[in-house]
């Protein structure tokens, strides 16, 4: 197949209005402005980023104001959002899903090394997100005998979801994101008729280190955003639909979730009780319980866009009902999360933050500014680009090691007391790290000017020249 424009259905696709079937079909483009924000807004509203509340707003003597509290949600997610957007524009200008466009930034050899560490933090969430709709379904019917129940249902819809994933966005504007938000006024009149925390009580001790944390969830959407805003109209669209969306509804949902907190004396296990405890609460409570597997749609549909970065003719189809199937048996035994597991998927994630430096500085900066954005099967290998990404996770780990284990955290104590370091309260690891690649990014520039045109006439996925040149606002 030679290089499209990325505008077209292509062989392969199945049907022109939905997302093609094999990696190497140039995407349909029906989606914008509202679509992708409606489709962000859904994603920016979860169980998860109520109950997340809790390591924003802190416990005893550490405990932020309400003031600071409501800060941190307001700049981390503006911040977080942006860089999410910057990734949603490279998906719709090239036309590639998240993991194909660093074949440009790595080669398609070593692009797989990104894809199978996400393809590990997909199938992590998703089982996540399984077991948090399984634990709000409980809540509502106060039993756990029926979870294995919860946990295959949920997964029976979320893979059925995943056949038409357009489809389900056109769903998510025009259903879902009406009862969502219906549901999200009423419960934040519920709460405010409750009383509005005092916004002073509290400090302001460990603001950028809540920053950091609601800054790193909306940059974990990071390695997914492409697999979607590939389908968008424009760069434009993609960007604004993407920040306004996930913006308003992240804000919206960890300050519901700080006033539901602060309610039940700062409990995160009895969170869910105050939303259940309104009037008619648990009928609007169903409505974001159901709500969730749009999700674990995204975990399990861009686990499947990663794998066709590995296996690209395989039907995305039998992709998403393997994997659907995957996370479904893996959640089953699953009731709890220890913090090691937190920590793992707080490791992935520490892999993205830098990741996405060096992907932007040298898409705008670099080679992708040059037109030499290679995305077919034959691009070569850049190892030189893996530096500025390790120094950026090296960073990011030196500043906030994971705890995975006492090993890791007792590996970077004794870094810290070789260097005579501490981390201080203005140490963000996210932004660090992003600063740390996207310098080291930018010093190699002139090294790496090798290789332009490229894509013309390449076998593989969309054109970064022809398509870039056609896109850009």
């Amino acid at each position: 197949m030679s290089a499209t424009d990325g505008h077209g259905a292509g062989d392969g696709g199945g049907d022109s209005g939905e997302a093609p079937l094999v990696l190497d079909t140039a995407p349909p483009r029906p989606l914008g402005f509202r679509d992708q924000a409606a489709f962000w807004a859904n994603l920016g509203v979860s169980l998860i980023g109520f109950s997340s509340a809790a390591t924003v707003l802190g416990t005893g003597r550490a405990q932020l104001s309400f003031a600071a509290s409501v800060t941190a949600v307001l700049v981390g997610t503006a911040v977080g959002t942006a860089m999410l957007a910057v990734a949603a524009v490279i998906g719709a200008r090239t036309g590639a899903p998240a993991m194909a466009v660093l074949r440009g930034l790595f080669g398609t050899r070593l692009s797989y090394v990104p894809t199978v560490l996400n393809i590990v933090q997909c199938v992590g969430w998703g089982v996540y997100e399984l077991t948090v709709i399984a634990m709000g379904a409980e809540a509502m019917t106060h039993s756990r005998e029926w979870h294995w129940l919860f946990v295959v249902l949920a997964g029976a819809v979320t893979t059925a979801l995943t056949i038409r994933p357009l489809g389900v966005i056109g769903l998510l504007r025009r259903y879902v994101a009406v009862a969502v938000g219906a549901s999200m006024v009423y419960f934040t009149v519920q709460l405010v008729r409750q009383g509005v925390p005092d916004p002073a009580a509290g400090n302001w001790h460990g603001f950028l280190g809540a920053t950091d944390y609601v800054l790193a969830v909306s940059i974990s959407f990071v390695p997914l955003a492409a697999d979607y805003t590939r389908h968008s109209r424009t760069p434009r669209a993609s960007f604004w639909g993407t920040f306004s969306g996930y913006t308003v509804a992240q804000v919206w949902c960890y300050v519901l979730g700080l006033m539901a907190l602060l309610q039940v004396g700062g409990d995160e296990s009895r969170i869910f009780d105050t939303f259940l405890g309104v009037t008619a609460g648990w009928a609007f409570f169903a409505v974001l319980v159901v709500r969730e597997v749009d999700q674990s749609f995204a975990n399990v549909y861009s686990t499947a866009m990663s794998v066709h970065n590995l296996f690209p003719r395989v039907d995305r189809r039998v992709l998403t009902v393997g994997i659907g199937a995957l996370v479904t048996a893996l959640a089953l035994p699953v009731k709890e999360f220890s913090s090691w597991y937190y920590g793992f998927l707080g490791l992935i994630g520490s892999v993205f933050v830098p990741l996405l430096a060096v992907l932007a500085v040298d898409y705008y900066l670099g080679r992708g500014r040059r037109g030499g954005w290679d995305l077919s099967d034959s691009a070569p290998g850049r190892p030189l680009m893996l530096l500025p990404w390790l120094l950026g996770f090296v960073t990011y780990q030196f500043l906030a090691p994971s705890d995975i284990g006492g090993w890791w955290s007792g590996l970077w104590e004794r870094v810290h007391d070789w260097v005579h370091f501490t981390p201080q309260e203005w140490t963000s690891a996210s932004l660090f790290a992003f600063a740390v690649s996207a310098l080291a990014t930018w010093a190699l520039t002139p090294l790496t000017r090798g290789g332009v045109g490229q894509t013309e006439g390449a076998e593989g996925v969309g054109d970064a020249g022809q398509a870039d040149a056609a896109a850009r606002p």
